[in-house]
């Protein structure tokens, strides 16, 4: 896998959300990139999970989330795995974060992303060769 971005899941969170209309529209153009330049962006099955969690949360219903969630099968993925797992530990030691934001900065890395989309982490920061962009500054 060769992507250049790796989307963390509040930007496909906002791409859906009807409360934050300059978050969707900035979150859209992402999405919008990730289905006009196969393989340039990708995302993990955490992403997907935490996707489908948080919509059916906010009163999508499963079966529409689940069919989203399907839909972005068509994006290149970072499985779960135990390296990704161990990696992310390595990640967690390093950068002091979350396990949570370790497994998708690891993930990140997995993907060959050099650029990881997220309003989570410090925008700018250069995780060893993955930089943070928030995309809503």
């Amino acid at each position: 896998m060769n992507a250049s971005k790796f989307l963390d899941t509040n930007i496909l969170l906002y791409a859906y959300d009807l409360d934050e209309p300059a978050k969707r529209t900035a979150a859209l153009q992402w999405v919008e990139r990730g289905w006009t330049a196969p393989g340039d962006i990708a995302i993990s099955v955490q992403v997907l999970q935490e996707l489908h969690v948080n919509l059916v949360k906010r009163g999508v219903s499963r079966t529409e989330a689940t069919r989203i969630v399907r839909d972005f099968a068509n994006w290149p993925i970072v499985d779960n795995t135990w390296e990704l797992l161990e990696a992310a530990l390595s990640e967690q030691a390093r950068w002091q974060l979350s396990l949570w934001d370790s497994l998708i900065l690891a993930a990140a890395r997995a993907s060959g992303a050099s650029e990881l989309i997220t309003e989570d982490l410090s925008h700018g920061q250069n995780y060893g060769g993955v930089k943070a962009v928030n995309p809503f500054l």
